[in-house]
């Protein structure tokens, strides 16, 4: 009985046009910002080390490398403060979760790139 609550409730907080990315890929994520009165929109652009949890509660990690130091941020799937999410490159990964990348630095932080095989009509 809780549990059917619970999804009632789950099912209006979630959105209809959920980004599409996968584990690996890079990722300019556009959030929404208050600064006082006014609204803008900030870019945070980085690689896709995980996601996690489900339903509503679904989050994902970006990390990326700002003046010589890993930045990583956690953001909800389902956010209405997430204007979108671009990929703009899709990697080859082996794993689900990508902690390893943490304790790389410089040209072994880089992924190997996934060739997408184009559909023809």
């Amino acid at each position: 009985m809780n549990q059917k609550i619970m999804d009632l409730v789950e099912q209006s907080s979630i959105r209809e046009d959920a980004p599409q990315f996968e584990i690996g890929d890079t990722v300019d994520v556009h959030v929404r910002i208050l600064e006082g009165e006014k609204e803008r929109i900030q870019v945070f652009s980085g690689v896709v080390i995980g996601r996690s949890g489900g339903g509503s509660r679904e989050m994902f990690a970006v990390r990326r490398i700002v003046a010589g130091q890993g930045v990583e941020r956690k953001f909800p799937v389902h956010s209405p403060r997430i204007a979108k999410v671009e990929v703009t490159r899709s990697s080859q990964v082996r794993r689900a979760k990508l902690y390893y990348l943490r304790d790389r630095v410089g040209k072994a932080v880089r992924l190997k790139e996934r060739r997408r095989v184009a559909v023809k009509d």
